[in-house]
């Protein structure tokens, strides 16, 4: 009486099963394709940072912290940097990081298109409005399964997962941007007699960049949070060396593993944030 009626049932398991199976086999050397470019794409980031010196990437972070902010901050941001050396986590670090630099990447080529076809289109807002919010409230788990399903195990799949889950803020900030844009400002464009095109890159779009920057920062913490989940598809870096922890129970690496992802977050939001915070400065 109290149970749901057996009889009762519908399933989708079965039809999205028979969906991916034909996408294996029909679209076999799309998905190969898709994950030698991104492997790729992947081998040239970590080979360009591997030989930047450790000494030359804390430099560059003092300098940056000290340009955007002051030489408290940069002394705080340097710290946390070669804190996360001190720990043993450098290679690995690196590794964490080119993962979240391209899914970033690929977040801003996707993203921005994206946001300010939504501002041009109703159609595309109401389309990609109900898309974005199932994207943001799925469990972060869920994005590893198709990755998985198409890309296998490694870097690739973890680099996918990482994008999709990461770029519904880019998205929506690009639109609301986009869209919010002081209407004089439009209207003394077009008496002016600018273009389309001149209308959105030198008006609407630099009015706009200091929420798109907002949604960088957004999109990067994004994946930041899902490089760690992304260790259970095979993906190397910080977040491997927590599920390791977990699994042997050795809380103190794994506490010292999530705090070197802290410091990590920190000085990738704060540069950002700091970014953002200039380009509103120059408006």
């Amino acid at each position: 009486m109290w149970n749901f009626p057996e009889n009762l049932s519908f399933e989708i398991s079965k039809p999205i099963d028979a969906v991916v199976k034909w996408l294996l086999v029909n679209w076999d050397g799309f998905f190969d394709g898709i994950s030698k470019f991104v492997l790729g794409v992947f081998n040239i980031v970590e080979g360009t940072l591997g030989i930047v010196p450790w000494w030359l990437m804390l430099i560059g972070l003092f300098y940056a912290g000290f340009k955007l902010y002051n030489v408290k901050t940069a002394v705080v941001l340097t710290g946390m940097l070669f804190t996360i050396g001190l720990f043993g986590l450098w290679e690995l670090m690196i590794y964490t990081l080119v993962i979240v630099i391209i899914a970033v990447l690929v977040s801003v080529v996707i993203g921005l298109p994206m946001g300010i076809l939504m501002a041009k289109s109703e159609v595309c807002k109401r389309i990609m409005m109900p898309v974005l919010d199932a994207m943001q409230t799925m469990p972060s788990f869920v994005y590893l399964l198709p990755a998985v399903m198409f890309f296998g195990l490694g870097k690739v799949p973890a680099v996918i997962a990482t994008t999709t889950y990461a770029v519904p803020p880019l998205i929506r900030l690009t639109y609301l941007g986009i869209s919010t844009v002081d209407k004089e400002v439009i209207e003394a464009g077009k008496s002016f007699g600018s273009t389309t095109k001149q209308m959105l890159l030198k008006i609407e779009f630099p009015q706009a960049l200091s929420s798109i920057m907002t949604g960088i920062n957004q999109t990067t913490m994004m994946a930041m949070a899902m490089v760690v989940i992304a260790s259970m598809i095979g993906a190397e870096g910080i977040g491997a060396q927590v599920l390791i922890s977990i699994r042997r129970m050795e809380v103190g690496k794994g506490f010292q593993a999530g705090l070197a992802i802290v410091f990590l977050a920190i000085i990738l939001d704060r540069v950002l944030q700091g970014a953002a915070n200039r380009l509103k400065e120059a408006e």
